[in-house]
């Protein structure tokens, strides 16, 4: 028999934040019984009228059910809500955002507690939990067992994807991915900067800038290619040499413009301290190696 011949696996969920919340609401929609706590009980009262059952105390949301889920605020606050609460024999999935290492001793502290522990980085805001067609979806490292075991379950809020067994992958993937997303933004804000003054309207211009930005997307396989062979020259098109000439006209535009080059100066930076060190040949890949000392 399939799960969805049975009933559906139990859910207790600690933390009901925003994120929180949108994970409620999607396992009660899809039919899992659903037990909640939150410290402040009062955000409870709306999912209780939509069929969760509102524990009084972690520990009575905990004995609950073998699958344990937390949305918490931080480490910190895990650690706290859940000192003293008796974990033996539970699945603990932790979706709180936090470090690498935190997720390494958080998983080393649940074993100590006879918890099986998973964690996770969720790739989404709200309300894209619980929309199959948003995109959205959660990192999990640690037990690939507890993994298996509630693949569907935990599959329900958003897609799943599992990075391995050391308990920070996911955190770290969850970092690096935010990362980049981040230097995407900061590259976005400076072309923004450069029009703002001018008579271009920033709707018109947005479409070239998704258009091209989605263009060069698929340059990460190239990066990997390049890093996982150690040949910095294979398949370049435009070497470093050729992008470091190039450098002194964004900056001069810049300065024409009236805009601070604050965002794209230390990018250029390693660009340069690589061209001297390295190969005129290469790809940009030898700046990864300049982050790493």
């Amino acid at each position: 028999m399939t799960q969805n011949l049975m009933e559906k696996t139990p859910v207790t969920l600690l933390g009901l934040g925003a994120m929180g919340t949108a994970l409620a609401r999607a396992w009660l929609a899809a039919g899992h019984p659903l037990t909640v706590w939150n410290r402040t009980p009062a955000r409870a009262a709306a999912l209780a009228a939509e069929g969760a059952t509102v524990a009084d105390s972690v520990a009575e949301a905990v004995a609950a059910n073998s699958l344990v889920v937390v949305c918490l605020l931080d480490d910190a606050s895990v650690a706290e809500v859940l000192d003293g609460t008796d974990l033996a024999g539970r699945d603990l999935v932790n979706l709180t955002t936090g470090t690498p290492e935190q997720a390494r001793a958080r998983a080393g502290w649940a074993d100590g507690l006879g918890a099986r522990y998973l964690d996770g980085g969720i790739m989404a805001v709200p309300p894209m939990i619980g929309v199959p067609q948003s995109g959205g979806y959660v990192l999990y490292s640690g037990s690939q067992d507890v993994f298996e075991r509630h693949r569907e379950t935990l599959g329900v809020p958003a897609g799943t994807t599992y990075v391995g067994a050391n308990a920070g992958f996911a955190a770290l993937y969850d970092v690096a991915l935010l990362s980049a997303m981040y230097g995407m933004f900061a590259g976005a804000a400076h072309a923004f900067a450069l029009i703002r003054t001018e008579d271009i309207d920033p709707a018109g211009f947005a479409p070239l800038l998704a258009g091209w930005l989605t263009a060069m997307a698929p340059s990460v396989h190239q990066t990997a290619d390049q890093l996982r062979s150690g040949d910095y020259t294979r398949n370049v098109v435009s070497d470093l040499a050729m992008q470091v000439a190039g450098t002194p006209t964004f900056l001069e535009t810049a300065r024409q413009q009236g805009v601070s080059p604050e965002l794209l100066t230390p990018y250029f930076e390693l660009m340069r301290r690589r061209l001297t060190e390295g190969s005129g040949k290469e790809d940009l890949t030898g700046v990864v190696d300049l982050l790493l000392r």
